[in-house]
Formats: structure tokens, C-alpha cells, sequence
């Protein structure tokens, strides 16, 4: 009889992971549409059970945040190789074709308008700020933050709060 791999669970929910777990943010350039949140959130589980698959120790979790940001969060005693990023990355840029939207594009500015969450290369932010259409008080989303206590505090702030406030 041929013995089958054990397969390990990787997922975990995000709340079981402390605030040093690993935090990787790609904002999308649009609103996933309602039609596509099943797949996506089914591909987004498959790719967390499956990323380390070969590591029973590691765990992972994901959130999809306004239907626009995907969010990785890893245990800090991970160690992820050069290959498990890189599996990373590719998956991403296989989502980008798959729903024709870019999502490594970290540097765009995310903030919120109202109820809205918009989308912006920086040039045309600058001239939001210039016209006055967006203030020191709008809250942007800072996709680069490492951790996940750094998500839960500086993700969403002020502009005044964040590195965005060079351009004020």
C-alpha cells in the first residue's frame, strides 16, 4: 500500500496570530466585484493551506478588506525563503490576470472618501491635496506596514499620521 503525504492545515484565523505575525498588503485597483468574492476567497484559502505546505509548524491567514485589499498574515516564527515569497508574488500576479486588476502596485495611494475607497497614483493625489479635495484629515491606508500589530494601528490613519504627510 503507498503511503500518501500527510496534508497539513496552514490556515489559521488571523485573531489566533500574535502581533508580531508577518503582514503582506497588495491593494487593488478596484473594488472586487460581489460575483467574484467566493472564487477569490476560495483561491486565497487554497494558496494559505497550500503555501508551506511542506512546514506542519507554519501558520497563516489572509483577510480581504473592502473587497479591495488582500492581506497575508504569517506566524513571526516563520522562516519564509527567498522561493516562499516568490510563491507569493507569483500567486498575486496570477490574480492580477485573473480579475484584470493590478495589485502590486504598493505605492498607489489608497484613502477613503466618505464611504469610499479610492484609488490613486501619487501625482494625482498631489493634486487632490492641492485642490483641496482630499485634507490633512482623510484617512489613507499605509500598505507598507510589517506586522500585525502594525496593521491594526497604522493601517488606517490620518494622513497627518502617516508617511503620506511629506506631502501636505
Amino acid at each position: 500500500m503507498v503511503s500518501l503525504p500527510k496534508i497539513y492545515q496552514m490556515f489559521v484565523t488571523k485573531d489566533t496570530l500574535t502581533e508580531d505575525a508577518k503582514v503582506w498588503i497588495y491593494p487593488a485597483s478596484r473594488k472586487f466585484y460581489p460575483q467574484e468574492l467566493e472564487a477569490l476567497n476560495e483561491k486565497l484559502r487554497n494558496f494559505v493551506d497550500g503555501w508551506k505546505a511542506e512546514d506542519p509548524e507554519f501558520k497563516a491567514s489572509f483577510s480581504l478588506e473592502y473587497q479591495r485589499f488582500i492581506v497575508f498574515f504569517a506566524d513571526e516564527q516563520a522562516v519564509l525563503t527567498n522561493a516562499d515569497i516568490d510563491a507569493q508574488v507569483s500567486f498575486i500576479l496570477g490574480l492580477e490576470q485573473t480579475y484584470e486588476l493590478v495589485l502590486m502596485d504598493k505605492m498607489n495611494v489608497c484613502f477613503k472618501q466618505g464611504d469610499f475607497v479610492q484609488y490613486k497614483d501619487v501625482k494625482a493625489f498631489k493634486k487632490l491635496l492641492k485642490d483641496k479635495s482630499v485634507s490633512s484629515k482623510t484617512v489613507v491606508f499605509d500598505n507598507l506596514v510589517q506586522n500585525k500589530y502594525e496593521f491594526d494601528t497604522y493601517w488606517e490613519v490620518p494622513i497627518t499620521e502617516s508617511w503620506y504627510s511629506r506631502f501636505l
